[in-house]
């Protein structure tokens, strides 16, 4: 059984999110795996690319085959270095700065409006009526 490293596409239509998985080789794209390793996605500011490193060096030590894309991200990360013999490999992916925590703005109204409650009309008695005088 030929194994390959390569990426199973998950995520909306126009938003592509990708996972790094061992899979037969004859298997469809997004179809059955062996294991998922990382996550890669492509949209965001960097670009993520997680993926972990001593799953990928063994299974690169059985012999599993990278696709190319995979291979062009195994050098970013710098495993595809280590696998080949270089110790002092760095990963050259920027880190993924963290998102500021919310401050509301202290001049600004809330957009939420509070529920008004709607009176109900008191029904009309015939106490409630005053005589018309003639």
């Amino acid at each position: 059984m030929s194994v390959k490293i390569r990426l199973k596409r998950v995520g909306k239509v126009h938003a592509p999110q990708y996972r790094v998985v061992v899979a037969d080789a004859h298997t469809k794209r997004d179809g059955r795996v062996i294991e998922e390793i990382g996550r890669y996605v492509p949209t965001a500011d960097p670009s993520v690319i997680e993926i972990d490193s001593e799953r990928v060096q063994y299974w690169l030590s059985v012999g599993a085959q990278p696709s190319e894309t995979l291979l062009s991200l195994l050098k970013l990360t710098g495993d595809w270095q280590r696998f080949k013999g270089d110790k002092d490999a760095k990963s050259t992916v920027k880190p993924q700065e963290p998102k500021a925590p919310f401050e509301r703005d202290p001049k600004k109204k809330s957009v939420i409006l509070p529920k008004t409650e709607t009176k109900k009309a008191a029904p009309a008695t015939d106490a409630d009526e005053t005589p018309a005088e003639a």
